[in-house]
């Protein structure tokens, strides 16, 4: 059986955004973060041809990593990615009819948020992993007045301009996980310098959690 979200996020709880990957990129880029221990990553659906290269992570790598869609923001767009085997809808807003259309589909929905209003409403509609972007808006001291009302079985991950050096004062702020766009991953770069940044993102992570 396939992974579930919650046992990947729990395993690296850092989601790879793969935006403007090719789908010749895809395999060589989705491995060296399966090698660097990454089991959650998501093609943005802005980027040409993201279901092309959803459908060839998820048959590279689909039983023991969670294969999702970013930049989610319509019912059709919901449907496309169940039909290529994704498994994460990652959205930048909020928006009811997504949330309920991915969990009637059986996949996970991970809304963006950027008020408390949004946050509460998108958890009573069942959504247990929130994005929080962009976290450039968001900012360490809003997460933590967040974390006091907000239920520990919900999920916060900041995203937006997140890089190694930024992720402690989220961490210590209550944030789960952690969304991570081009600092990691942005068109055309390599497989190894991707390696590279991945080993960075990870021992980050390590000295967080050691802490």
């Amino acid at each position: 059986m396939p992974v579930t979200f919650d046992a990947a996020l729990a395993a690296c709880p850092l989601v790879a955004i793969l935006r403007g990957v090719t789908p010749d990129e895809a395999v060589p880029i989705g491995k060296v973060l399966v090698d660097a221990g990454f089991s959650v990553m998501q093609v943005p659906l802005s980027t040409p041809d993201a279901l092309s290269s959803i459908r060839r992570l998820v048959d590279a790598f689909g039983d023991t990593t969670v294969i999702g869609a970013g930049a989610v923001v319509s019912e059709r767009q919901v449907a496309d990615v169940a039909r290529v085997g994704g498994r994460l809808i990652d959205c930048p807003s909020f928006d009811e009819t997504v949330v309920r259309l991915t969990k009637k589909y059986g996949l996970t929905p991970m809304p963006g948020v950027a008020t408390a209003t949004e946050l509460f409403a998108a958890a009573a509609l069942g959504a247990t992993t929130i994005k929080l972007f962009p976290a450039e808006m968001i900012r360490p001291e809003v997460v933590k007045s967040l974390r006091v009302v907000v239920p520990p079985t919900i999920k916060l991950i900041p995203a937006g301009g997140i890089t190694p050096e930024s992720m402690a004062p989220y961490f210590a702020a209550g944030a789960n996980g952690f969304g991570l766009g081009a600092a990691l991953y942005a068109a055309g770069r390599s497989p190894a310098e991707v390696a590279e940044r991945a080993a960075a993102f990870h021992a980050a992570l390590a000295d967080l959690q050691a802490a």
